[in-house]
């Protein structure tokens, strides 16, 4: 649940002393302190071009007797190179090395799934997000170090974090308890706490959502997740060699797609119209009818975060054709907890920090985990044998 994000490291927090901020620690560990790494140049890309292999077969075209379902878009089967590109001196380390990909043609939601679809679910069925259910202490420290102490009934609440803007010049980024805040009772309903709703917010992304909250939609809706690679081929909207899913020109960054415009995180000059979330299709789709692929929310995706996958599926030389990701999640930086892969980047997204907003940008995201910028959009797959 939401307290192992905290306890990971107690050696490295003043507990009692400095307990609410016990909660951001988390989120250095879990999920932003890749953020900080030096980028490494990996190896050339391989090839896209899907006729490079005759004895591949994927689904290309979306058969004919098969009706595309409300709000999503075919995204047609092919190859690309899954990773980041030669170019990207952002790029991390753990985007590489690139490697071809193929896979079958699939139906995606055209935008985040938003507040109004999330209701509307909830209404229909009662459920509870992770961020709002009461904590179980004993549930909990199980998956936590030995010892771990438990922390005072006053903050062992539901909740989730939200972001805060610094009162004062920020010198080191890598402190991110100075813009991250665990908020009592902050869900994807009151995404700022008790305090907020979604008056005017129906056609925001959901936020505040775990992965068992994405995946709970899904089963109500006969969707499911999409993998890494599905989510990074469609992104890329039949680019090659990319970036990002409009090209290679960073410039178009502000008309293209919701980040932080400005100096991260004192000052956002919302040159892109939005200094927090975005009304969805705010901006051009990609190539692909795609809205929001990077920038606004990251996303889930259905893969186990793996810092060496990338690395270890390169060395086998095979043909990877609808990959499923990592049999297991493994990160260093993380031992005690599993963690999925998000991918997109946020409205919190800034070179001088992160530079999410690229298409092959990842993250592992623990699966209780939920913050103010985390959202989902479904897939739905077709039958290859359908013609």
């Amino acid at each position: 649940m939401y307290l192992k994000r905290v306890f990971l490291n107690p050696s490295r927090i003043l507990y009692w002393t400095r307990v609410s901020r016990f909660f951001i620690w988390v989120f250095l560990v879990l999920t932003l302190s890749y953020c900080i790494e030096k980028s490494q140049k990996g190896k050339p890309d391989a090839q896209t071009s899907q006729s490079t292999e005759s004895n591949i077969e994927v689904l290309v075209e979306k058969p004919k007797d098969v009706k595309t379902p409300e709000g999503m878009v075919w995204i047609p089967g092919g190859s690309f190179t899954m990773g980041a590109v030669n170019s990207d001196s952002l790029a991390m380390s753990h985007e590489k090395p690139n490697h071809t990909v193929w896979v079958d043609g699939f139906f995606m939601d055209s935008t985040e799934v938003t507040n109004a679809q999330f209701e509307k679910f909830v209404q229909a069925t009662g459920y509870v997000t992770v961020a709002e259910r009461e904590i179980d202490w004993v549930q909990m420290k199980v998956q936590l170090p030995p010892d771990t102490p438990k922390p005072p009934d006053s903050i062992l609440q539901p909740g989730s974090l939200i972001f805060k803007t610094p009162q004062h010049d920020v010198q080191n980024l890598s402190d991110f308890t100075q813009w991250w805040q665990w908020k009592i009772r902050a869900n994807w309903k009151q995404p700022l706490g008790p305090d907020s709703d979604l008056i005017g917010k129906a056609d925001h992304p959901v936020v505040h959502i775990a992965y068992e909250d994405a995946l709970a939609y899904c089963n109500w809706t006969g969707s499911r997740l999409p993998t890494e690679a599905e989510w990074e081929y469609a992104a890329r909207g039949g680019t090659k060699d990319s970036r990002f899913p409009w090209g290679n020109d960073k410039t178009d960054l502000f008309r293209f797609t919701n980040t932080w415009t400005g100096t991260f995180p004192i000052k956002n000059n919302a040159k892109d119209g939005f200094s927090n979330k975005a009304p969805v299709a705010s901006y051009p789709s990609n190539g692909y009818g795609l809205y929001d692929m990077v920038g606004n929310v990251w996303e889930w995706t259905q893969d186990w975060y793996n810092v060496s996958y990338y690395r270890k599926i390169a060395e086998t030389k095979n043909y990877v054709i609808n990959p499923k990701g990592a049999k297991d999640s493994h990160n260093p930086n993380n031992p005690y907890v599993k963690e999925k892969v998000i991918k997109g980047g946020s409205f919190l997204c800034n070179e001088n920090y992160c530079a999410s907003y690229r298409v092959s940008a990842r993250m592992g995201n623990t699966l209780d985990s939920s913050q103010e910028h985390l959202g989902f959009r479904t897939v739905k797959s077709v039958l290859k044998n359908k013609s």
